[in-house]
């Protein structure tokens, strides 16, 4: 995790969970004037679009006086959806045995993007399985994780 997004977490996820609800991860995609801040909250029995608001509104007064980014940028609160992102090894251990599409910061073996059977967790590595081959990805080189939906 860069030292922007973990300064952001430090800031905001105690914020988020004074509010009762879990601070599932934070994304910083920088764009110039169209950067955006997104924050996934959860919480039991999922989450309403007053929850996000609550939270955007709590967040917005922090931001707005820590001031940890110069540039211009869209604040967006949203649960995780179906496309759940994954930030944590925890959370890679607790959703294995699920589809995921994984996408890294730099080639490994030649290829930034897998997409197969998540294992689970091994010290700081995410094991993925593409077709019948087995990749650990290091949880430092995966720029992005999400779980694919299955609608069975």
């Amino acid at each position: 995790m860069s030292s922007k997004l973990e300064q952001l977490q430090d800031l905001l996820a105690p914020v988020v969970e004074a509010l009762g609800f879990q601070c599932w991860g934070i994304e910083f995609v920088s764009q110039g004037k169209h950067s955006v801040l997104r924050i996934y909250i959860e919480k039991d029995g999922g989450i309403m679009v007053d929850d996000c608001a609550k939270v955007s509104h709590q967040v917005s007064g922090v931001l707005d006086v820590e001031d940890p980014i110069s540039s211009e940028y869209t604040l967006e609160v949203s649960s995780p959806g179906m496309e759940r992102p994954l930030f944590t090894l925890e959370q890679f251990a607790s959703y294995a045995g699920e589809q995921v599409k994984i996408k890294l910061r730099s080639p490994f073996e030649g290829r930034r993007n897998f997409q197969g059977l998540l294992r689970g967790v091994e010290d700081q590595d995410v094991i993925v399985q593409v077709d019948d081959q087995e990749f650990l990805l290091p949880i430092d080189s995966i720029d992005k994780a999400n779980i694919i939906p299955s609608f069975d």
